[in-house]
């Protein structure tokens, strides 16, 4: 059983949908190659190991935030990937990549910070980081 009040359930909950939807909806690109994702792997030197291995990365992290007992562990999980996301983009990429406004690094800045929620909300289900919020 959870020790969340109702309101830090629902905004976990909340958070936890979040990046896992903006996760698992990425996987088709970067499973299916698309030009998009092949750009940015290929600018990293990362094509495709790379895409496929953070696809691989992504799926297992926006999985185990849908599940109660794995979310703690998903939203650590999807910090740490959506990190490097972000100093790609920050060192390499550019905010904005092929045109896209900067969509890609919003949505990375989406799951970093739903991501956070739920790992600081749930802390007390990874000791290994809990105490470092206490």
């Amino acid at each position: 059983m959870s020790s969340l009040s109702k309101s830090q359930l629902t905004a976990s909950w909340i958070a936890q949908i979040a990046a896992a939807g903006i996760l698992l909806q990425t996987l088709f690109f970067k499973f299916t190659g698309a030009p998009e994702s092949v750009y940015i792997f290929e600018r990293l030197g990362a094509e495709p190991w790379g895409r496929l291995a953070s696809g691989v990365a992504e799926l297992a992290a926006g999985i185990a935030l849908l599940v109660p007992a794995t979310a703690a562990a998903g939203a650590a999980a999807a910090l740490a990937i959506v990190a490097g996301a972000l100093a790609s983009h920050l060192t390499v990429l550019g905010i904005e990549v092929q045109g896209d406004g900067g969509l890609l690094f919003a949505l990375a800045c989406v799951v970093f910070l739903s991501s956070l929620v739920v790992v600081v909300l749930r802390r007390r289900e990874l000791p290994w980081i809990g105490s470092f919020f206490s």
